[in-house]
């Protein structure tokens, strides 16, 4: 854990939600709240994608609770958000291949089961509700760097449901007056990614197929590039983000990355400098679906509700590789 705070108000006046909580981004969430004595901190996951794991070090916490629960279901929605002030939702179906793949899936999980949350927490007054979306919302908008007000056509089912998310957060608070925060996530990566299936993030990826001499593969030419974001940011967007006072960030959609953009092919040699190693990947046709570049503009988060990465792309993916070097020795 980070001896970083994000926050000045009292935690253990608030009752807090994180859908997804068992999963990469959620569990590293769920960690800080309970760190800064949270009055409560309820996780809804269905285990689908996330690691019950993730949640062991949690569970002697008084303030912990954990519903083993699918989002499609509103009423397990309505539960979870029973006596909520904030929100944190994680919970989705990543990955744009496998939305690819499974288009069905995909809209049922992100588009169908947000719409659950949403519901369930406009219901239960929630104080604020803030969201993960994704910089794939870009889709094929080419100039650089990204700025929220300027999209392009979405390039896959992941993106339109993101979108989508999006578009139903606006109208409810429109609506109903529920106070929304969206947070486009630029490829986040860290400790507890998930490195292993066919779906699995690119670096973790590496790092692993790195240390058990498996052959790796990258797709196109390697020049595409990404805005690489370390976790830890991501977790202080929406600690900020829950808790901001500014009325002007509600119902608003934030970059949330870095700033700063690196080719595919840089990062591998990274971690092959960390790891002192030279393992050479093969190359392969492009992915469908994916961006070619990518470059965040994050200054509407920083003025509106004060986010700052503390992290850069070096010391996040040095922890990131240490993590994981760690975790293959046991």
């Amino acid at each position: 854990m980070y001896e970083i705070k994000y926050h000045q108000k009292d935690l253990s006046q608030y009752r807090f939600l994180v859908t997804g909580g068992a999963g990469f981004i959620g569990s590293n969430i769920v960690e800080y709240l309970l760190k800064y004595n949270a009055k409560k901190v309820r996780v809804l996951d269905n285990l689908a994608t996330g690691r019950a794991s993730n949640l062991d070090v949690f569970k002697g916490n008084p303030a912990f609770e954990f519903i083993n629960g699918d989002i499609r279901d509103l009423a397990v929605c309505r539960k979870a958000c029973a006596g909520i002030d904030f929100v944190s939702h994680q919970a989705a179906l990543g990955s744009v291949p496998r939305s690819i793949k499974e288009p069905e899936n995909t809209n049922s999980v992100n588009v169908d089961g947000f719409l659950n949350v949403l519901i369930a927490a406009k219901d239960e007054k929630v104080k604020k509700f803030v969201f993960a979306s994704s910089s794939s919302v870009y889709g094929d908008e080419k100039s650089l760097p990204k700025v929220e007000e300027k999209i392009g056509a979405p390039l896959s089912p992941y993106a339109v449901s993101k979108y989508t998310n999006e578009l139903y957060a606006k109208v409810f608070q429109d609506v109903y007056g529920i106070h929304v925060i969206g947070l486009r996530y630029f490829n986040i990566f860290g400790p507890r990614q998930d490195p292993e299936g066919m779906y699995a993030a690119v670096i973790p990826l590496f790092v692993s197929k790195i240390l058990s001499k498996q052959e790796i593969f990258i797709d196109g030419d390697g020049e595409q590039t990404r805005d690489f974001t370390f976790v830890e940011n991501a977790v202080q967007a929406n600690i900020k983000a829950m808790l901001t006072d500014e009325p002007k960030a509600n119902g608003v959609i934030f970059n949330i990355a870095v700033g700063k953009n690196f080719s595919v092919n840089h990062m591998y040699k990274e971690i092959n400098r960390l790891l002192n190693t030279n393992h050479a990947a093969t190359y392969r046709e492009a992915r469908k679906g994916d961006i070619r570049n990518s470059l965040a503009d994050i200054s509407k988060a920083k003025n509106l509700f004060g986010y700052n990465p503390e992290f850069d792309f070096n010391k996040g993916l040095a922890i990131t590789v240490e993590y994981f070097r760690e975790l293959f020795k046991n």
